[in-house]
């Protein structure tokens, strides 16, 4: 049948209009919604642009506060481990005035907390020892033969103007007849000691409480000690422990072949301050476990002026000497002495803290 213009619709043709409109309509909504959808997106861009643009002076201040963070925690650890330059200028001060304040060694448990901080480990405490102090004596060396590679470690591990005194072998001095121990003497200073180089202090030969003085016996001993090895000269210094050395004999014979008499403040061995060499060698044995610096203020006061008076070439005057015309090593104007001073043994937790309150004494004037 033919349809004409004006003719009905018929149903299909009617929902086909009705369904037309609306999706016009939907098609139109779609659109809206997308544009919708774009112009949030484009805020939230810009959003997020301002927000990180917000953010970043905020990081950025952040940023800094942790850095100045950072920069504070590390002076303080600097403080800490004794490295800062104030630490190194005081160092500096008492090698200037030739005196040495040390320890025995630097490897002990008890310093653990006490003296090393946590965070220093056990491969860097000589470092850090050598930070606080001007000089160490190296007891090892007496127990056994140590290596020349170790000495060279030692060397590098520790400031230029430090100072390493060695407890010579004890095979050397530990005899009847002292003369025999010619083999120990050369096998100890041929060991290595010299890696040290410039550190290399003096060397200290400890008898036994039980060695009696005899004269031509320990001149045979002196005998054997050179002045030199490897074209490096040496220093000796003696620590006899029996009261039968405290004789002008044996006084004579040290200033004879010019070594030290080494001074303990130990009640039970001889306390010798009479001069028998150009330098000082000096062994604090009595720290008290119940005192923070190991000794009574007064008695580090007086340390203090004691060591200053035998740098400056004098004697210590409160000192009973044990020969009365033993005023110095020799005769003529006072030359300046070089002091080595350590806290050894007594309550050896408290010697590091000895050794810094006498040093920091000894940068007041």
């Amino acid at each position: 049948m033919t349809t004409t213009r004006g003719a009905k619709k018929t149903s299909g043709e009617t929902a086909l209009a009705i369904k037309a409109p609306k999706a016009a309509k939907v098609t139109k909504t779609a659109r809206v919604a997308k544009s919708t959808k774009a112009k949030n997106a484009t805020k939230a861009t810009k959003a997020t642009k301002a927000t990180k643009a917000t953010k970043t002076p905020k990081a950025a201040k952040a940023s800094k506060t942790a850095k100045t963070a950072a920069v504070t925690a590390s002076s303080e650890t600097v403080k800490t481990t004794g490295t800062s330059k104030s630490a190194a200028n005081a160092n500096a001060k008492s090698v200037a005035a030739g005196i040495r304040v040390g320890i025995g060694g630097w490897n002990f448990a008890p310093w653990r907390g006490e003296f090393y901080p946590a965070d220093v480990p056990q491969s860097r405490e000589l470092e850090y020892a050598s930070g606080h102090v001007t000089a160490i004596e190296i007891n090892s060396t007496y127990y056994g033969t140590q290596k020349a590679t170790s000495f060279a470690r030692w060397h590098d591990a520790t400031p230029d103007d430090f100072i390493f005194t060695l407890k010579a072998s004890r095979y050397a001095t530990n005899r009847r007849v002292l003369a025999e121990g010619a083999d120990s003497v050369r096998r100890f200073l041929e060991s290595g000691i010299t890696e040290l180089g410039s550190k290399l202090g003096p060397i200290l030969w400890q008898f036994a409480p039980t060695k009696v003085f005899d004269a031509d016996d320990f001149e045979s001993f002196l005998e054997l000690l050179p002045a030199r090895q490897d074209g490096l000269a040496l220093r000796h210094a003696m620590e006899v422990r029996h009261d039968s050395f405290m004789d002008p004999a044996y006084l004579k014979l040290a200033r004879k072949y010019k070594v030290a008499t080494v001074y303990t403040d130990n009640p039970d061995f001889p306390s010798m301050p009479d001069l028998t060499a150009d330098f000082v060698y000096i062994r604090l044995m009595c720290a008290d476990a119940k005192l923070r610096s190991g000794y009574p203020p007064r008695e580090l006061d007086a340390w203090a002026e004691h060591v200053r008076t035998w740098a400056a070439g004098g004697q210590p005057e409160k000192l009973p000497r044990v020969a009365t015309d033993s005023a110095g090593a020799g005769k003529g104007k006072a030359k300046r002495r070089d002091v080595y001073l350590y806290f050894i043994n007594g309550a050896k937790e408290r010697a590091p803290a000895a050794a810094m309150a006498l040093l920091e004494r000894l940068q007041k004037k």
